[in-house]
């Protein structure tokens, strides 16, 4: 083995090590450990890790985010196809309740999360989970699709801490979209795009009491 295969044999080593640190273990962590009302503090801490590790990758620059176009007939779709899942799920877990209740009693906090969700939440989620997943880690990842897939399945596992099969699901097809648009279409604006509105329709209809960590319980 020569010096240079070493070389690159250590740095996939460290690859991997900070890949599943990232998004296995402190996903993992912060579900299963940590008390509930850390889980927020430790998310941001990891996040910024995250943010500083894109930041060192070789070859990336910032301004490699404000590359590629957004499809608003993509995003037209997927608000679409978003707002008719979530008012569905909304209906069952409320068993066919007022789904507008959150938005009509509470609207002053509703119009907060549309302004502040893309800013404090969507971005920086974006920045780890797809420039980040797929610069810094492509070379030790699969290609095409199944990277998409993966990308898919940690961005759902990430939100393991609040211990429930709705989050799961919307987070692991939310991931499918966002990956895509990143991974396929070569636009983190329109990944961001296509979160915020997500997000946005998700807290509308009422279903943020899943995201919040206060309703959390664990099964064990």
């Amino acid at each position: 083995m020569t010096l240079a295969d070493t070389s690159t044999e250590g740095r996939r080593l460290r690859l991997w090590v900070e890949f599943l640190g990232l998004f296995v273990a402190v996903p993992l962590l912060i579900a299963v450990v940590l008390p509930p009302g850390t889980m927020f503090p430790a998310l941001f801490a990891a996040t910024a890790v995250g943010v500083i590790l894109l930041h060192r990758t070789e070859g990336f620059q910032w301004s490699d985010l404000l590359q590629g176009t957004i499809d608003w007939r993509v995003v037209a779709g997927f608000a679409a196809i978003t707002f008719v899942c979530a008012l569905a799920v909304s209906y069952a877990t409320t068993q066919g309740g007022d789904v507008l209740a959150f938005a009509r009693e509470r609207w002053p906090l509703l119009l907060l999360i549309l302004v502040f969700y893309p800013i404090l939440s969507a971005l920086p989620q974006e920045l780890v989970f797809r420039p980040l997943f797929f610069r810094r880690y492509g070379a030790i990842l699969p290609d095409g699709t199944a990277a998409i897939v993966l990308n898919a399945v940690l961005f759902s596992f990430a939100h393991l801490m609040y211990w429930s099969v709705i989050v799961a699901g919307m987070t692991f097809f939310g991931g499918i979209a966002f990956a895509w648009a990143y991974a396929r279409r070569g636009s983190f604006p329109m990944a961001v795009i296509l979160h915020a509105v997500a997000g946005q329709i998700v807290f509308a209809l009422g279903l943020g009491m899943f995201f919040y960590s206060g309703n959390v319980t664990r099964p064990f």
